[in-house]
């Protein structure tokens, strides 16, 4: 970890910005800007982990008149030098600079933000590094490798006054906030249950070991995680076009339960309106060995099932809502009335109009309505307003993941206290966190 790093200044139009909003929190005072930094236009961002993910990112960043790529981080030697050209290609200078190692991006003083895409086990080093540095932070989900490591996160942010937005685009969705608008609006009635239909916990490295190639720093992408020998399944050399399949293993991601529960759990508290708490309980499969059937139990009594539903669906008195990614479908008793799951085929847009005319017309809960979820980070950092998916949501719903996952790793019932981020009854206080390798520390 970076410790005892000096913040930097902003920029001089950011920080003529930030102050210009009355109602904004966090107005920093006017001897935060230094003559070390040189007026800027642009909101100037670095990049960290340069794979598939932070590619496209990259591209949506480059692509708003807001903001501009001046450096890019990886340990591997061609992503690094590819992204680097990729970026100076585009905005026709040669102005991106290259690091192997990511501190040396986030120290430097003339970066506003970072946009970290690295495996799950850096994400929380890399974020509070950055945070610390004064930087604000769009970082992928999930957010965190550990429930430890989400309350830091949440520490930091506030510590330092930064803005951060998690990576889970689905909030900037308008067939998600739709869905969610349902639910809050006891179209459904009273919502009895949930479920989220994702894959399974991580599971343990078993790799075979393969033979290093020159340009890659192995020791950089092992990091805090516990070493073993390269593997190509973990960190594929050279630009590639797949997501690596580091996710499912447990020292390093975990597994879809992470994955794609960052999305989908994250859905159904979003329409639960657990955002500020989470789950209170979690329940084992019946099965051992199973790789779904396990349990997470709200306020209220309400379950939901890991591996069952849509992606994310909820389940009321008076009818249900199932939504993924292009699909909606709103029932009312057993009967079908709208979206383009589970009737007739019918255009999503033109679904979802009807459905805000017939079925939310009226509605008093309106939630946050994004549709462009980096434009959105964007925006708040100007205005230093929380964004759609800022560090509560995306720490909250990856404490949400990470019960989920001992539940299956542990085979136990857990009684989860959200206000204090610890056990109330069952679970192992060595469960939260994690064994950290050499210097790196959380």
């Amino acid at each position: 970890m970076l410790r005892g790093m000096q913040t930097p200044s902003l920029s001089r139009r950011r920080f003529l910005q930030s102050t210009a909003v009355a109602s904004a929190p966090f107005i920093l005072p006017s001897g935060i800007w230094s003559a070390e930094v040189k007026p800027n236009d642009k909101i100037s961002v670095g990049f960290i982990g340069m794979g598939k993910q932070n590619g496209g990112l990259m591209n949506r960043f480059m692509g708003s008149k807001e903001a501009i790529c001046v450096a890019v981080s990886d340990c591997d030697t061609t992503r690094r030098n590819a992204a680097r050209d990729r970026a100076n290609g585009r905005q026709k200078n040669k102005d991106c600079k290259t690091y192997e190692d990511f501190r040396e991006l986030i120290a430097r003083k003339d970066i506003d933000a970072v946009c970290i895409a690295t495996p799950d086990h850096w994400h929380a080093i890399q974020t509070i590094g950055a945070l610390n540095s004064g930087k604000d932070v769009y970082c992928e989900k999930p957010l965190t490798h550990n429930v430890h490591e989400s309350v830091e996160v949440m520490k930091a942010v506030k510590k330092n006054k930064r803005v951060l937005q998690t990576g889970s685009m689905q909030r900037s969705s308008r067939g998600f906030r739709v869905a969610c608008e349902l639910v809050r609006n006891g179209v459904i009635g009273e919502v009895k249950r949930t479920a989220v239909n994702i894959g399974g916990p991580g599971r343990p490295c078993d790799l075979k070991t393969e033979k290093e190639e020159p340009g890659l720093d192995w020791d950089m992408w092992i990091g805090p995680g516990p070493m073993r020998g390269y593997s190509s399944v973990l960190s594929p050399r050279g630009v590639h076009g797949h997501f690596p399949n580091w996710r499912n293993y447990k020292e390093y991601g975990g597994g879809m339960v992470c994955d794609w529960g960052a999305h989908m759990i994250d859905i159904v508290q979003w329409g639960l309106d657990k955002d500020n708490s989470g789950p209170v309980a979690t329940i084992p499969a019946k099965d051992p060995k199973a790789m779904k059937g396990a349990q997470l139990v709200y306020e209220g009594g309400i379950h939901m099932m890991h591996g069952a539903g849509l992606g994310s669906s909820f389940y009321g008195t008076e009818g249900r809502v199932e939504c993924h990614r292009g699909r909606l479908g709103l029932w009312l008793g057993d009967k079908h009335v709208a979206g383009n799951q589970g009737g007739k085929k019918v255009n999503l847009n033109q679904e979802l109009d009807r459905i805000e005319a017939e079925y939310l017309k009226d509605a008093k809960v309106k939630l946050y309505d994004s549709n462009n979820h980096v434009g959105d980070f964007l925006n708040s950092m100007q205005s230093r307003k929380k964004p759609i998916t800022n560090e509560i949501v995306g720490a909250r719903t990856s404490i949400a993941c990470h019960l989920l996952n001992q539940t299956y790793y542990n085979q136990e019932a857990i009684t989860w206290n959200p206000k204090k981020n610890t056990f109330a009854k069952g679970g192992d206080p060595k469960w939260l966190t994690r064994n950290y390798r050499g210097q790196w520390k959380v």
